[in-house]
């Protein structure tokens, strides 16, 4: 199954894979086992098309598939002669545990044993001793991402949230540029509510803010019992809100919202202009600040910098920490290139890593991006990745934009050097004509010279959805073609951009 994943879906398949323990194939389907709640939610939720196309390449047969964790399975009562000997109960660690009537050990998916067991697989104590099965033996108690338990049943996955495995501290690359958010993500996640509270993390589009986030509910789940973590989108939260409105279930919303441990909330920026919903969250958060319920934030900009955002919430939002996400510096983007590809079970040559930190220096997402470009062409002309093959696979993935080395950050400079502003003021809600200008054409140079879409152009610059910045990109080609004078200023700041920096 392994060799079928990597072939058909390389970008999917990650190294922790190899962990993952087929059980038996029985009535249709496949059971593969998982090592944690949070890996089997993932597959399940992100994978299971693919697992599924292999086990059928694999076997032959129309199968499904089912991922399940330890604590799901029961294991069968060895029924043994009475004359027999009674073994020890020292049992050898390394000997294969026996799940649905045969032997499996921790073994690659490539070796899938597809026997069928006798009868299936129940959960009821009063079950397992009827028909010789006992339960697998209890776990300790682990945090509950409530999440997964809907606010609306007919919708059972309108709001759940997939952790991520593979974002966690541990495959968090820290530098300068991110070390003290790293540090006070890490002591929230170890002092819940008693750290920083609230601890809100702000930065460019692909920096690592939820990457941290994830870590921190993993550290939480896998660390404390019987604590409960709510994380989700700020859309989701207001498309909550909205749909509670309108149904008149406000009760339950602010019941479930306002009882919670932990609340944690990804693009908070986007309740800029959303009076109502920035009504309903400041009470929320009161609520939760006041029962020492820890908070987390995260959003494109620093609390004071989101337009058109109560102050009362501004206030609120620097009560506890507040930092900073940078972009990430050449010898971090070698490690973050080493660390993807490690999880991605890649090998790739030092002059190939220092290739990508170079061609690509934006923010991780696009390394990751790079990196799948290049793991999907070897995959398909199965050949060994190469300076060769990297140049063409990276060259494809950057694009035209990249051949001039023109970055965002390079856009910022060279705008706020030619009109005399400060990047704090671009980003900042003031409509001024004087920092309006610069910030329009800011996001007209982006938009022309670089890969980012309207909604990160606008996320970077104050929160600013992709209808401003689209409004931004018209304004100024509508004067230029009426205004030479600004048609001039344009390629001035073109012509700099084109130079080495």
């Amino acid at each position: 199954m392994m060799d079928h994943l990597r072939q058909s879906h390389p970008s999917l398949c990650r190294q922790w894979f190899e962990s993952l323990v087929p059980l038996q194939l029985e009535s249709g389907q496949l059971r593969i086992q998982a090592e944690s709640e949070i890996q089997q939610q993932y597959l399940q939720n992100r994978c299971v098309e693919q697992f599924r196309e292999a086990a059928q390449a694999a076997t032959g047969k129309l199968v499904s598939v089912r991922f399940v964790i330890p604590s799901e399975i029961e294991i069968p009562i060895q029924t043994r002669d009475e004359d027999a000997p009674v073994e020890s109960d020292d049992e050898d660690p390394s000997s294969p545990v026996s799940y649905g009537g045969h032997a499996s050990a921790k073994i690659g998916l490539a070796e899938v044993d597809v026997r069928s067991a006798k009868s299936g697989v129940r959960t009821s104590s009063s079950h397992a001793e009827a028909d010789g099965r006992l339960p697998a033996k209890p776990v300790r108690t682990r945090g509950r991402l409530v999440s997964s338990d809907p606010l609306f049943p007919e919708d059972p996955h309108a709001d759940q949230v997939t952790l991520d495995p593979d974002q966690s501290f541990d495959t968090f690359v820290t530098g300068p540029s991110n070390r003290l958010a790293h540090a006070a993500c890490l002591a929230v996640a170890n002092k819940p509510g008693m750290a920083y509270n609230p601890l809100f993390i702000h930065g460019g589009v692909g920096l690592g803010k939820t990457h941290l986030l994830h870590a921190i509910c993993q550290h939480i789940l896998n660390t404390f019992g019987d604590i409960q973590i709510c994380y989700l989108s700020c859309e989701t939260f207001m498309s909550q809100y909205i749909e509670c409105v309108q149904r008149g279930l406000m009760n339950q919303f602010r019941n479930r919202y306002r009882h919670i441990d932990v609340l944690v909330i990804d693009d908070v920026h986007f309740l800029a202009k959303r009076e109502s919903s920035q009504e309903e969250f400041f009470h929320t958060f009161n609520a939760l600040y006041q029962a020492r319920k820890q908070i987390i934030l995260s959003s494109d900009s620093a609390p004071s910098e989101i337009p058109e955002l109560e102050e009362r919430l501004v206030s609120r939002f620097q009560w506890g920490l507040v930092d900073q996400v940078g972009r990430p510096t050449f010898e971090m983007r070698v490690a973050i290139i080493k660390s993807k590809a490690k999880l991605r079970g890649l090998s790739l040559p030092d002059d190939v890593v220092d290739l990508i930190a170079t061609q690509v220096d934006s923010h991780v997402r696009a390394l990751e991006g790079a990196i799948t470009s290049l793991q999907n062409v070897a995959a398909c002309r199965q050949q060994k990745i190469d300076l060769e093959l990297a140049r063409e696979a990276i060259g494809q993935h950057v694009g035209p934009a990249r051949k001039g080395q023109v970055t965002l950050q390079r856009i910022i400079e060279v705008v706020t050097e030619f009109y005399d502003v400060r990047l704090a003021d671009l980003q900042s809600r003031r409509k001024h004509m004087s920092v309006t200008e610069p910030r329009q054409v800011c996001m007209f140079l982006a938009r022309k010279l670089t890969r980012f879409s309207l909604q990160e152009i606008g996320g970077y610059f104050g929160g600013r959805d992709h209808t401003t910045v689209m409004h931004s990109i018209r304004k100024v080609e509508e004067r230029l073609t009426a205004d030479e004078g600004f048609t001039w200023q344009i390629e001035q700041m073109e012509g700099k951009l084109a130079a080495p920096a």
